[in-house]
């Protein structure tokens, strides 16, 4: 049973349809890289996960449980989009960390927010924190960013930043890691980092979907690929296979442009 299985996803946005029958599963322990043209809804398709946008049709399951059902309005109920958000860990382009916060305080805040509502928090308190900050920690140590703890956003690099970012979607422990694009914001020199921290997670079988223009990466580090192409899937498989030999024109084109870029 895949962890995640998408069926017929479709999103409009007024007349316009940015998603158009989207489906594919994902494997426990897989990553999937989604590469296309900017505007092919690459991350229309990441929102729609995370829910930060609802799609108009189509069923969304995690672990064989159905979390979203377009024509169920019981599974749409605002009061339960937080808790579904959890299945999806998101990184974003920028950084979007709290610029007030050390980065150690940008990766345990939503923990420590969630944990507040459990009705033990009170009389843990004091243990439950500290669970948390230790944790916390720990995710910038596997991130390399141990002696950043206490820094804050405009003291560290951008590639340091979007580790901060990784740590914190991580802290929340998600079935699924997405990526949009996580070094379209960085510099060359910086890129590799961010790169590096990514491959160590598939390595390690993080369950992701990264969106991303790093061709190679892709092809090196993912289990699928899906090239996308005005809102719908052209052509899926693996990356060595889509990259070296896509059946279909429109990925050759594309492939074909961005060799050229």
């Amino acid at each position: 049973m895949p962890i995640l299985d998408v069926r017929n996803i479709e999103k409009h946005f007024g007349e316009t349809r940015v998603l158009k029958d989207i489906s594919f599963s994902l494997e426990q322990g897989q990553a999937l890289a989604i590469i296309g043209s900017s505007g092919s809804g690459k991350t229309t398709l990441l929102r729609c996960l995370n829910f930060l946008e609802r799609p108009d049709r189509g069923v969304i399951s995690v672990k064989g449980s159905v979390i979203f059902d377009a024509e169920d309005p019981a599974t749409q109920q605002e009061s339960e989009v937080r808790r579904k958000r959890l299945h999806f860990g998101l990184v974003f382009q920028s950084f979007n960390l709290f610029p007030q916060y050390t980065a150690l305080r940008n990766v345990t805040l939503a923990k420590e927010l969630l944990a507040r509502e459990r009705p033990e928090f009170k009389a843990r308190k004091k243990e439950i924190l500290e669970e948390i900050e230790q944790e916390g920690r720990e995710l910038l140590k596997k991130m390399g960013l141990e002696d950043r703890a206490g820094h804050y956003p405009n003291q560290l690099s951008g590639g340091q930043q979007q580790r901060v970012a990784i740590a914190r979607a991580l802290a929340l422990q998600p079935d699924i890691l997405c990526f949009d694009e996580p070094t379209s914001a960085l510099d060359p020199e910086l890129t590799g980092e961010v790169l590096k921290v990514i491959r160590t997670l598939a390595e390690q079988k993080t369950t992701m979907i990264i969106v991303t223009h790093e061709m190679a990466f892709a092809r090196d580090v993912a289990d699928q690929l899906i090239f996308m192409d005005g809102g719908v899937i052209v052509e899926q498989g693996e990356p060595h296979q889509v990259i070296n030999h896509p059946r279909e024109e429109r990925t050759r084109q594309f492939l074909s442009r961005y060799l050229q870029e």
